[in-house]
């Protein structure tokens, strides 16, 4: 099976990379997303969302109510941002990208791992693994809402991902394969969190490593509006 390379470098750009991809071959990858996302064990049933966009008014979207580890090219459907749009799986999808331009793809997941830290109250919102403080930040968890499209509004626009107690995660990229690799970070540290929660006190970074590693994630380009005072208040580090 051969895989889309992954991004390197540069941070969120408008459109990403998927405005310069074949649709077809978009409409591939998105399929092949989903079948990861089941094979990973981040989805079940017909949970979950994966998207990407076209162009400035018009995105690629896995429709609600397909299992998405099963979905064909045929299947996805394409949704005009501008519409008023009702279904609630594809207004939180319409809102992000509306909200944020930059934003070429997105995926709503509900990883266990990480939403078993949302029941339990434990924050992702530390700097806890090098690899999450470059790649993924913060990640904030908004409360329970009848309405994850409003949380998402507001939490996306500052951050590449974020999670719903309850209900799932919210991971976001210069192109849907970035969104993927997010959502593969996040569970991965979730379960790290989990694990050592069971055996003891979770143990941040040290400021000054903090320090070093928001330098790292400025000059890959993942920096976003907010960070400097985020990591100032959870980590006690600025870059």
């Amino acid at each position: 099976m051969n895989l889309p390379a992954p991004i390197t470098g540069g941070g969120l750009a408008p459109f990403g990379n998927a405005a310069h991809t074949d649709e077809s071959d978009l409409r591939r990858l998105i399929c092949e997303i989903g079948r990861l996302m089941h094979d990973g064990g981040y989805i079940a049933g017909y949970v979950g969302g994966i998207s990407a966009r076209l162009d400035a008014a018009r995105i690629l979207i896995a429709p609600p109510g397909l299992a998405k580890g099963f979905m064909q090219p045929e299947h996805l459907l394409t949704l005009d941002l501008a519409a008023d749009i009702s279904a609630p799986d594809l207004l939180l999808h319409a809102e992000c990208y509306r909200g944020r331009p930059a934003i070429g793809g997105l995926i709503h997941a509900a990883p266990p791992h990480a939403l078993a830290l949302t029941l339990a109250g434990i924050t992702m919102r530390a700097c806890v693994l090098p690899e999450a403080v470059i790649f993924l930040g913060l990640v904030p968890t908004a409360g329970y809402t009848a309405a994850p499209h409003e949380a998402a509004r507001v939490l996306m626009a500052q951050h590449d991902a974020m999670l719903i107690a309850h209900w799932g995660a919210v991971t976001a990229g210069a192109d849907v394969w970035q969104a993927y690799l997010r959502l593969e970070m996040l569970e991965h540290t979730a379960g790290v969190l989990h694990r050592t929660a069971q055996l003891g006190p979770i143990a941040p970074l040290p400021p000054e490593e903090a320090a070093r590693l928001l330098s790292l994630r400025k000059a890959r380009g993942y920096w976003l509006p907010g960070d400097d005072e985020r990591f100032r208040e959870m980590c006690g580090a600025c870059d």
